[in-house]
């Protein structure tokens, strides 16, 4: 597989997995906060960061991991590992730190943050399990 299917195939699968946690963001009316992240508060300028942000980390997933996703069974664990990384970079460490916040690794963030481990989980096991797919 190339290097451009690879990105290409991230890139689908992150924005499958993106949908579907946008829709959980969106419920849990999380998607003003990611707004914020470009000076605004509207939910629907937060789908369109989230999406943008979800197609770069698909990307990344092919390039990076995409390799390791030969079957089914791997997907599902690439997966869920790739979603508890990006759990850790985006909402404890990269989104706080773009706010003026810092890092949020202590217990009592971390525990707050569980709906948003759920929906990284599931957004890594879709991206995953697409690109596996489509591979």
């Amino acid at each position: 597989m190339t290097m451009n299917e690879r990105i290409r195939h991230g890139v689908i699968g992150g924005l499958a997995g993106g949908v579907i946690f946008g829709l959980m963001m969106g419920m849990m009316g999380m998607l003003p906060m990611v707004a914020g992240l470009v000076g605004s508060s509207s939910a629907g300028v937060g789908l369109v960061v989230h999406l943008l942000i979800s197609a770069i980390i698909g990307a990344i997933f092919g390039v990076v991991a995409g390799p390791f996703v030969a079957g089914t069974g791997r997907a599902v664990g690439v997966g869920a590992l790739y979603g508890l990384l990006w759990w850790v970079l985006g909402p404890l460490l990269l989104m706080p730190m773009m706010m003026g916040m810092g890092p949020q690794l202590n217990a009592t963030a971390m525990s707050e943050s569980v709906p948003s481990l759920i929906g990284h989980l599931i957004f890594g096991l879709v991206t995953a399990l697409v690109y596996a797919r489509l591979r």
